[in-house]
């Protein structure tokens, strides 16, 4: 299937072809032509999969070409996203699709001053992208006007639970039409999200390209069992002996993201962190500083790891097992953008046995371990070679006309 074939309108596929798209991603495939009749949509798809353009293209095309003058222009799509982060590349990826369409893009998020953004809003915008906590800062001011919304989008949905900002999100419910179009994304689909979504959404059409907390096929998964007080050691040395290039590390908290940083600038490996400390301008320095080349470890923590979208990545590293075992998901899903492959190693200490093993229940596999060879471990634990994980139950995935049952 093209682009052409989902009914997109010409001035969206001239955008398309300008950005290098050649064929629809599966969630683009299903979501584009449901959303543009103007139905609900439950979507869930794993990161890097072009979910962003499955809500963004039929937002512009619903809303019509607009070559009114941009003074006055109501806010018609709203687009709300847990980080400042994926807020930027939402409206990167809004104004390279609707430059050919007239409508006006904006962003708004905290940790950068309000006067710019207040600025772009009194020019006039049709398609707003925001964080929940700014956005509703900017209505308590006067400075942006819900009434006329006629999309909404609720992108992360997930990650927007986890980080308490569902409270916020029915505040912003209560400030737009009912009468709209909902689409509503997410990477896992669990209980808690399909509860806060139910009242949310109108008989949507549940499109699942994939199970939920699957983890990305393309990415080879290892264990390396270790003492907590050698991580630092074995992260050195896998970085100087087996060459891995850029590579992003995952650490349990903040604090241990900067003294992972500071231990790798002693071993003269250059390294930058990112986590919810820095400000805004230092975040995107990180980021820069990674996407160039500049810094070959980022290390992050799990709260802006959704925010982190960087092609070419070829090493995950958890420094530290996340305490939720979907999570896993979404930090290998880092190193697998657009069907790429990646590896993504773990470092097993004690204290985590009972985190891996939530995991590999999760995933419903054994993941196997290694030793990098001429290291002098300490003593730690070792898993049982023989531990099983049972395989999860096959989910009902839709596939754009019927239902049917993956194995």
């Amino acid at each position: 299937m093209s682009f052409v074939d989902l009914g997109l309108e010409p001035g969206l596929l001239k955008a398309v072809h300008k950005l290098g798209y050649t064929e629809p991603t599966p969630i683009q495939e299903q979501a584009i032509p449901l959303a543009l009749t103007g139905r609900d949509i439950l979507g869930c798809a794993q990161t890097g999969t072009g979910k962003t353009a499955a809500f963004v293209l039929p937002a512009l095309q619903r809303m019509g070409r607009n070559e009114k003058p941009t003074e006055g222009r109501s806010i018609r799509t709203l687009v709300v996203t847990p980080t400042r982060e994926l807020a930027g590349q939402i409206d990167d990826v809004a104004r390279a699709c609707s430059q050919y369409t007239g409508h006006r893009i904006a962003a708004v998020y905290g940790g950068v001053g309000y006067d710019p953004q207040i600025k772009k809003l009194r020019k006039g915008v049709d398609l707003l992208v925001a964080t929940p906590g700014r956005l509703l800062d900017l209505v308590q001011r006067g400075d942006i006007d819900l009434s006329h919304v006629e999309i909404l989008v609720l992108d992360e949905a997930d990650r927007m639970l986890d980080m308490g900002f569902w409270p916020d999100v029915r505040r912003i419910l209560n400030l737009i039409p009912s009468a709209r179009q909902n689409m509503l994304f997410s990477a896992t689909l669990s209980k808690d999200v399909m509860r806060v979504a139910g009242p949310t959404l109108t008989d949507p059409a549940r499109i699942e390209v994939a199970p939920s907390a699957t983890p990305v096929e393309t990415v080879s998964q290892t264990v390396y069992p270790v003492a907590e007080p050698q991580k630092i050691d074995l992260l050195v040395r896998l970085l100087e002996e087996e060459r891995l290039d850029r590579v992003l590390v995952f650490t349990r908290t903040k604090h241990r993201a900067d003294r992972v940083c500071r231990q790798l600038e002693r071993n003269r490996i250059k390294g930058t962190a990112i986590h919810s400390n820095r400000t805004q301008a230092q975040r995107q320095r990180a980021l820069d500083g990674f996407k160039d080349g500049t810094y070959r470890v980022l290390v992050a923590t799990d709260i802006v790891a959704r925010g982190i979208d960087v092609d070419s990545i070829s090493h995950v590293i958890n420094y530290d097992l996340p305490s939720q075992a979907q999570d896993y998901v979404h930090r290998i899903g880092r190193t697998a953008r657009a069907g790429a492959s990646g590896t993504a190693i773990s470092f097993l200490a004690a204290e985590q046995a009972a985190e891996l093993r939530e995991i590999e229940l999760m995933l419903g596999q054994t993941l196997p371990c290694r030793d990098l060879e001429g290291f002098a471990y300490m003593q730690r634990l070792v898993p049982n070679p023989d531990r099983t994980a049972k395989k999860p139950k096959p989910r009902l995935v839709y596939n754009g006309s019927a239902r049917r049952r993956r194995r």
